[in-house]
């Protein structure tokens, strides 16, 4: 035997039970709600191209693109649409730490590899490498071994990791780096 409430019909609690799985997906998915730690991945606000712009040029902080564009859909571009405000924040702390001319050549466009913490998602930036801003990252921030690719990697005190890529700085920002 099947129960039925004669006053709920199913047009009425199909809204309500669809609602209540977005809800409990959302408290359960990884990296978001009950379970967290200091790398998971959380809801953060997103800059467009113009208001990232607009915090970087009031820092001092450059950026180029190759393709001299900034279509997040060409690679050659480079963009900042949907970049996390965490990670902007964070080019600009490293800048006012460092010193040092910081120019940033990779964004949020597509073309760099995938994942939770990826170019695309807005956790990740090129810096263009200069001498200062590599001693700084060597001398500031901890070494942490070899990334999967090779390439050696430097951590700060914020968690924030410094991929070095020959050509130039791979940044993961997790956090604004102190802001």
């Amino acid at each position: 035997m099947v129960f039925r409430a004669p006053h709920v019909s199913r047009m009425t609690l199909r809204p309500v039970l669809t609602a209540l799985a977005l809800v409990l997906g959302v408290l359960f998915a990884p990296g978001i709600g009950v379970v967290s730690g200091t790398t998971d991945a959380f809801a953060v606000t997103k800059l467009t191209h113009s208001q990232a712009t607009s915090r970087f040029s009031s820092s001092g902080v450059t950026w180029s693109s190759s393709g001299g564009c900034s279509n997040r859909n060409v690679s050659t571009c480079t963009s900042f649409d949907q970049l996390n405000l965490p990670t902007a924040q964070g080019a600009q702390t490293l800048k006012s730490a460092t010193g040092c001319a910081l120019n940033i050549t990779g964004g949020t466009e597509t073309g760099h590899a995938g994942g939770t913490y990826s170019h695309w998602n807005g956790y990740k930036l090129d810096l263009g490498k200069t001498t200062c801003l590599t001693n700084y990252i060597k001398s500031a921030f901890s070494y942490i071994g070899l990334r999967g690719d090779g390439a050696p990697q430097y951590k700060s005190a914020s968690g924030n990791v410094y991929a070095d890529e020959g050509n130039h700085w791979d940044v993961t920002y997790y956090n604004c780096g102190g802001c």
